[in-house]
């Protein structure tokens, strides 16, 4: 079994304002790396559009119509100060999760050992009523829930080590004792959620926030001290990543200094313990990353330790 990569042009026509750092080129960044003969062995998939039906296992209809009646007939219209939606971007936004649960249905199945989605927007600030942060569907939690409804997985770990905190994934799955949501962060920064001390109602929220000017040790201290552990004893049916590469030293939105070494790093320990509790099945979706060389390089890492584990 391969990896997967899920992969659609409509991404590129999410528009947003000149400057914005959620930009399609985040997109031909990833394209233009996984260009490189390394990477043929990934089975390419285009992402297809998503079941609009599996948007409500995470927010409510009427938040649906909400994202849906903000879409413009042209131009850009805002929905907050960073969240915008452009005529491409229902289009983009169906295509974001319909990847998610294609991958999830592809690895529960077996016809995949794991997959990467390369798509956007991004979804993990959005709440179950609020998008915010870039983001219009939680992508990541509907997936989750698509693999518990679809697949019959009992519990399902959703890894984030995006440098902003998943404040949306936090907000849908706190009183959810079937899936375990963890995430490294930088704090304080937007926006503004993920302290120690919040955990859900079932001790299934575990943060671990980082410092302004932490780099590879203490996010490696992180991992192995709080989140390893957590996905150890939860011990998952299948392991979700939000795969956000912002927390490199490049970006320009964070302090976080992490090498694309780290990326790899983590991968590799997500996949031994996806092989632990998880018969291996692995699902990571794109999130942030803004400085494209540093979005490609860790992308790049991250995937091709995927790849490994597919061999």
């Amino acid at each position: 079994m391969a990896t997967q990569l899920y992969q659609h042009d409509s991404f590129l026509n999410h528009e947003t304002p000149v400057g914005h750092p959620e930009r399609p080129d985040r997109i031909r960044a990833l394209k233009d790396v996984l260009a490189d003969p390394h990477f043929d062995a990934l089975v390419k998939v285009d992402a297809p559009m998503g079941d609009i039906e599996t948007v409500l296992l995470a927010h409510p209809e009427s938040y649906l119509n909400m994202i849906r009646d903000a879409i413009p007939d042209a131009g850009i219209s805002r929905i907050d100060n960073d969240t915008v939606a452009s005529p491409g971007s229902w289009e983009a936004a169906l295509r974001g999760f319909g990847a998610a649960n294609a991958a999830v249905d592809a690895v529960m199945t077996g016809e995949a050992h794991n997959a990467f989605c390369a798509i956007r927007p991004p979804g993990h600030h959005a709440e179950r009523t609020t998008a915010m942060g870039f983001c219009l569907f939680n992508n990541v939690v509907i997936a989750t829930r698509h693999a518990q409804k679809a697949h019959g997985a009992e519990r399902v770990a959703i890894v984030d080590f995006d440098v902003h905190h998943g404040n949306g994934c936090q907000d849908i799955l706190w009183n959810d004792p079937t899936a375990l949501y963890c995430s490294t962060h930088q704090m304080p920064l937007y926006p503004g959620t993920g302290s120690l001390n919040e955990t859900g109602d079932h001790d299934n929220i575990v943060n671990a926030p980082l410092t302004a000017g932490d780099g590879g040790a203490e996010f490696r201290e992180a991992m192995e001290t709080r989140i390893f552990p957590a996905i150890s004893n939860f011990q998952p049916d299948l392991i979700m990543i939000s795969a956000g590469f912002d927390a490199h030293h490049r970006d320009p939105l964070a302090q976080i200094n992490l090498q694309g070494e780290d990326f790899k790093w983590v991968t590799e320990k997500l996949l031994e313990l996806a092989d632990t509790h998880a018969s291996g099945r692995v699902v990571s979706l794109l999130e942030g990353g803004y400085d494209l060389m540093g979005l490609a390089e860790s992308a790049a890492r991250h995937i091709d330790e995927l790849m490994n584990a597919s061999t």
